[in-house]
């Protein structure tokens, strides 16, 4: 590529148009190409997930910009409402019902007080108990148990009730944590799109003597005697190294296909139907509320992030796919972005490594996931780190680095 970044890589107007081959050029009425980034598969950070911290202790941060996100919404009923996260939220919200909001606010309470290690805040609820009985004790069920799991816990699938309850009460504690950092929403968002991530790693690298190379073929791998990688073949020799890190379009005979997503990516001229006008946001669709097996993501950037021109908005729908067309899998995220500008739809194959790290010395991403958020890919980040470092215990790469240690 001749710019910074993958497959979530922010193109401007001109660049994303040739990326999804679309016919003549873009008309005059979207404004200047060069205002747009818009990110081919645009995530959420949480305030205060893994990401963050990890971008604490690396110390990139120095090269970034962040800006909250301005809203979390939830599809119940047919309805797009704000997720409640507070008790004065629950009380308030129209996603529920009366008797609901009661429940769901002493849901909320309990889950604020809980600590795994004092039993005395359990009230009957065993860490090791399935989320199941966490919605039954607090007669959640329905659309409000779509709400806990699948908005506040962010997980993708029904298994979720199957899943320890403390696990998900750390989960919602997480999204109450980042919330409290800027109020409107957990997520945060970097100002100018994704692309400014890997350029910030490209920036940081080079102060180390690292090297980042823009336009330049990969031809292949070479090996020593016991299969171990020694280099990596390019158009003009052989960089020598003991260990390559990439995204599985490298490794294809190395890679199992475990599924596709489909993503249409849209440009407004308007705010999301229901969301107060924000200027940013989120909204999930979970699958129970949409007849499907995957739930579908929408995620909203504007000019408020310095992605688009003023007055501009580029939306991203995503899930996990269902039939073999996109328009179909995405029917019921994409009407509610309508009147659009103008849309690019896509299905990207779901990729996992299959082969040998230790014994090759490469070490292989997953394909990003349909989510809207950054919890997932972190989760494989961390993996990648083990693999590569052989530790255990990285916990000490979620803690901000001291002035001290970096003298």
């Amino acid at each position: 590529n001749d710019y910074y970044g993958g497959d979530c890589a922010s193109l401007n107007l001109d660049q994303i148009w040739q990326h999804f081959q679309e016919p003549n050029k873009p008309s005059d009425k979207f404004g200047q190409s060069r205002q747009y980034n818009i990110d081919l598969i645009p995530k959420f950070l949480m305030a205060s997930g893994q990401l963050v911290k990890i971008l604490l202790h690396t110390d990139v941060t120095r090269y970034l910009e962040f800006k909250s996100v301005e809203g979390s919404y939830v599809l119940k009923d047919k309805k797009i409402n704000k997720v409640p996260a507070t008790e004065q939220e629950a009380l308030a919200t129209s996603l529920l019902g009366m008797f609901e909001k009661k429940r769901f606010r002493d849901f909320l309470m309990f889950v604020k007080d809980y600590d795994v290690n004092n039993s005395k805040t359990w009230h009957k609820i065993q860490p090791d108990m399935p989320s199941s009985d966490l919605m039954d004790k607090f007669k959640l069920d329905g659309g409000v148990a779509d709400v806990v799991g699948h908005s506040l816990a962010l997980y993708r699938d029904e298994s979720w009730l199957k899943e320890p309850a403390s696990t998900t009460i750390s989960k919602i504690m997480l999204y109450f944590d980042s919330l409290s950092h800027y109020g409107k929403s957990p997520y945060l968002y970097p100002i100018y799109g994704l692309g400014d991530l890997p350029q910030a790693f490209a920036r940081l690298s080079a102060v180390y003597g690292g090297t980042y190379m823009l336009s330049k073929p990969v031809l292949g791998f070479t090996y020593d005697d016991s299969g171990r990688v020694t280099g990596v073949k390019s158009d003009d020799g052989v960089a020598k190294c003991k260990t390559v890190v990439g995204d599985p379009s490298y490794f294809t005979d190395k890679v199992k296909q475990v599924g596709s997503v489909g993503r249409c990516i849209a440009i407004l001229d308007h705010p999301l139907v229901d969301t107060n006008n924000a200027e940013s946001c989120q909204i999930i669709l979970p699958q129970n509320q949409i007849n499907r097996r995957f739930d579908i993501y929408i995620s909203c950037v504007s000019f408020a992030h310095n992605v688009a021109p003023k007055g501009k908005y580029i939306c991203l729908v995503s899930s996990t796919m269902e039939t073999g067309d996109p328009k179909v899998d995405l029917a019921a995220g994409v009407k509610l972005l309508e009147p659009t500008l103008h849309k690019f739809y896509s299905v990207s194959p779901l990729f996992e490594p299959v082969n040998d790290h230790q014994k090759e010395g490469i070490h292989i991403s997953k394909s990003y996931d349909a989510t809207s958020h950054f919890q997932t890919v972190c989760e494989d980040v961390v993996r990648l780190y083990k693999e590569i470092t052989g530790e255990t215990d990285v916990s000490y790469i979620f803690v901000p680095k001291k002035k001290e240690d970096e003298q």
